[in-house]
């Protein structure tokens, strides 16, 4: 062949073809296998979805149907095309039909626990929970199969199936809403839902037939996207069966979004976004498997200066404000910044005479320097010994008040000297000896049982909640029950002695194997921990098993496998923790929910915070500093244009509440009078006081948590009535604003002219001086010649305002 063919048939074949195609469907080719299969079709646009705005038509609609929004479904076996037309693009699609004339049985396993998991059947709030619903118990999202199909078929002698009436079946009625039920209508008699029920009535109820193979693994299409606000994108589900097989499951999956306010899925897959920019991950599930879709809603044509970086955490806050199109605020004045640090630094306002100095100074480096003075005050150490013993459940009630006291010296003292946290952490996992000494052995009073050990570790130190998973497979992430009871295996040697005096001592005693109660035994008491003689391998999570000795302390195994270079739970676990403490909300919210289906919110950053902490060698005073170090701590509260809806990408300073015992003291602080607590010394602080029971309808009405459980959440932040009238009007308060050594008594006995008591009471109260106008008004209140009156009632005022009762 001589070189000019050569040339011309080059470009006979590739000069006209295009570099992309315009329009693309997938998948290229359906295959429909049984009477209710379908298949989701997506048309992709180079730039957006184009799913719901295509046009589709089958060639033979004798064979197939398919729906405005791309669904295919069979009628009758054979072949045909469907046609896909978008603007002046044409794909046709090959479409084959089997399995109609002699479908494979409905397995009750793989093809009726996903109808009842979807039309939520098997949740929690219906025939899920506990007692189960209306005289029918099912497990929960269907995690037991077998008791499932016993509960529906078998109970109540076979009254809920009529295989010789199959369209009169109690359950299939209920669920058409063709019978009074009471979670309503639940599936379209049209539908494929209903269809494939009532085949599987038809067909004699199987449980499994040799033709369904188990599903091994959820695909996704797409698995990442970029939408304009208010476009949309429909899903694509795919289960991957155990011999290779395909299915589309589009329709038979469930989706939740982690920022439903971000983009949300409808129950078809069919993906919205909202009208502010930011990022969601679409969660699908289906029959325990989980996969997720990432969905990013950029404000198109914006464009700032990125502002100057102090260090790394800024770099990755401005690419992702980049990227999403939201600008950063600007930074706080020294006024803002110097009471935001302090409160969440330390728990402690600023006093007048120190927010005035602050004001004054004309360092460049004077941030700097405070950050250090604050991180080595002993107020510093107060309030994380307060922080730990919430999340540690250091309840007095629960560990004895001598074990609280114990163990809320211990932490304060680990805390102030500075330890490593992985060390911490490892003494407080391996922790032995009297629960009435000074350490953390009383922790194992309050996590009295293995299993209750396992999950409150879990979810303390590694941010991961396991605790679904003690009965099912978890919903959203890959644990199982043999993951569970394998974590709480590494706890089953723990117990406690007496010892003399009535003390009580943790010790290791012989460790066993862990696991469900099998199937037809007798469950347990409760509290006593089920041993069967099959119990599951102890190991941590989803780490291999090994063997162990009796009287080996698993414990100690599980803290190395924790605190090790490469677990990929630990060192992001306290990195979230802190950052969500300093800058209001954590990178993955919940903070302790750390899964692949509930990514964080800047990934890289996170990423970066888990490396750094490991590379500081867990000195979590030298990574706090980095955090407030940065400019993106320092930003201003106050929104601009474009940012003011931004929650989750840090654009500018969260307004926080002030945990109860902080607001108790600041109170106290800018009144001059200190809060007398029960059987206390005077000169105690709220952020000291170790008795969490200690009556006080302060600390009660401002959400001081009680420590049961190992969650943050414990603690109440939302506002009430109940605040706000009792700093209005009780007269708790008005006793301390009118108290006689008080600081209002005392600038009114003062020379003091009225304009420098309003300036001292800011200062004191909100770290900054009054602005003119602020000032002009506050002055009219010593118009009538009622000095003590009037420091009081501005006093009073200031007390009940916003900016203080927040830290901005």
């Amino acid at each position: 062949m001589t070189k000019p063919t050569v040339a011309l048939l080059f470009t006979l074949l590739f000069a006209s073809a295009p570099a992309h195609a315009a329009v693309r469907v997938t998948p290229a080719a359906v295959s429909l296998d049984s009477p209710e299969a379908s298949q989701q079709l997506l048309v992709t646009l180079d730039t957006a979805d184009g799913t719901r705005t295509a046009k589709y038509e089958v060639a033979n609609p004798a064979i197939a149907a398919v729906d405005v929004a791309g669904r295919v479904t069979p009628k009758s076996e054979g072949k045909t095309e469907v046609i896909v037309k978008h603007g002046t693009d044409t794909i046709r699609v090959p479409v084959e039909v089997t399995g109609l004339k002699s479908p494979r049985p409905v397995s009750f396993e793989q093809e009726v626990i996903p109808i009842l998991t979807k039309a939520s059947c098997n949740s929690g709030g219906c025939h899920g929970k506990a007692e189960g619903q209306g005289g029918l118990k099912f497990s929960v999202f269907g995690f037991d199969p077998a008791a499932d199909f016993q509960a529906l078929v078998r109970e109540g002698r076979g009254r809920r199936v009529l295989p010789a009436s199959p369209e009169n079946s109690l359950f299939l009625m209920k669920a058409a809403g063709l019978s009074p039920h009471g979670g309503g209508r639940k599936i379209d008699t049209e539908g494929h839902r209903y269809q494939r029920l009532l085949r599987w009535v038809r067909e004699g109820t199987q449980f499994a037939t040799e033709k369904a193979p188990a599903v091994t693994a959820l695909e996704v299409e797409p698995t990442q996207r970029t939408l304009a606000l208010g476009g949309t994108q429909q899903l694509r589900v795919t289960a991957i069966h155990a011999d290779g097989t395909r299915r589309c499951v589009t329709a038979e999956s469930e989706y939740d979004s982690n920022a439903a306010t971000i983009a949300g899925a409808d129950g078809r897959g069919l993906v919205t976004a909202g009208d502010k920019p930011g990022e969601a991950a679409i969660l699908v599930r289906y029959m325990g498997h989980v996969t997720v879709c990432r969905v990013t809603l950029p404000r198109p044509g914006v464009k700032f200066t990125r502002p100057a970086e102090a260090n790394f955490i800024d770099k990755h806050v401005w690419n992702k404000l980049e990227l999403l199109g939201i600008p950063p605020s600007d930074l706080a004045d020294d006024a803002a910044f110097l009471r935001r640090v302090f409160l969440d630094t330390i728990g402690t306002l600023p006093t007048a005479a120190e927010a005035s100095a602050f004001l004054a100074d004309a360092a460049p480096n004077k941030r700097e320097k405070l950050i250090d003075a604050l991180l080595a005050r002993p107020e510093y150490a107060d309030l994380w010994a307060l922080k730990w013993s919430d999340i540690l459940k250091v309840d007095k009630d629960a560990v004895t008040p001598q074990g609280a006291v114990a163990m809320t010296r211990w932490i304060r003292k680990q805390i102030a000297e500075n330890r490593p946290y992985d060390q911490f952490a490892k003494d407080i996992v391996t922790a032995k000896g009297s629960t009435t000494a000074e350490g953390p052995a009383a922790l194992f009073k309050s996590l009295s049982t293995p299993e209750v050990a396992a999950r409150s570790i879990s979810q303390i130190f590694l941010g991961v909640r396991i605790e679904c998973a003690q009965c099912h497979h978890h919903p959203s992430e890959k644990w199982a029950q043999d993951d569970y009871w394998a974590l709480a295996g590494m706890f089953s040697g723990v117990n406690r002695k007496p010892l003399p005096g009535g003390a009580e001592a943790v010790v290791w005693t012989v460790g066993a194997d862990l696991g469900p109660v099998p199937k037809g035994k007798a469950k347990p008491k409760k509290g006593v921990t089920p041993i069967p003689a099959n119990g599951v391998p102890a190991a941590p999570l989803g780490a291999d098993p090994k063997e162990y000795a009796p009287s080996d302390d698993r414990r100690k195994v599980l803290a190395d496998w924790m605190t090790a270079a490469d677990n990929p739970y630990f060192a992001t676990a306290i990195a979230n923790r802190l950052w969500s403490h300093y800058f209001g909300r954590g990178l993955v919210e919940p903070i302790d929910d750390i899964r692949a289906t509930n990514p964080a919110s800047n990934e890289p950053l996170l990423a970066a915070l888990t490396a750094h902490l490991r590379e500081r060698k867990y000195d979590l005073r030298a990574f706090t500093k980095t955090l407030l170090m940065s400019k993106a701590y320092q930003l201003s509260s106050a929104a601009k244009d474009g940012n003011a809806t931004d929650e989750q990408n840090f654009s500018h300073a969260a307004v926080k509440p002030m945990a109860a015992e902080v607001l108790l003291d600041a109170v106290s602080q800018v009144t001059g009078a200190p809060e007398k607590f029960n059987g206390w010394p005077e000169g105690f602080r709220a952020i000291q006081v170790w008795d969490n029971r200690m009556p006080s309808y302060f600390f009660r009405i401002f959400g001081r948590p009680v420590r049961y459980s190992v969650c943050e959440c414990e603690r109440g932040t939302d506002p009430s009535i109940a605040q706000a009238l009792h700093l209005m009007n009780s007269p708790e308060i008005a006793a301390k604003v009118q108290a006689r050594g008080g600081a209002a008594r005392k600038l009114a006995d003062s020379d003091k002219k009225p304009a420098a008591i309003v300036d001292e009471l800011f200062l004191a109260a909100l770290s900054r001086r009054p602005t003119d106008a602020e000032r002009t008004k506050l002055l009219e209140a010593f118009a009538d010649g009622d000095r003590r009156a009037a420091v009081e009632d501005v006093l009073w005022a200031i007390l009940n305002s916003k900016e203080f009762l927040y830290n901005r």
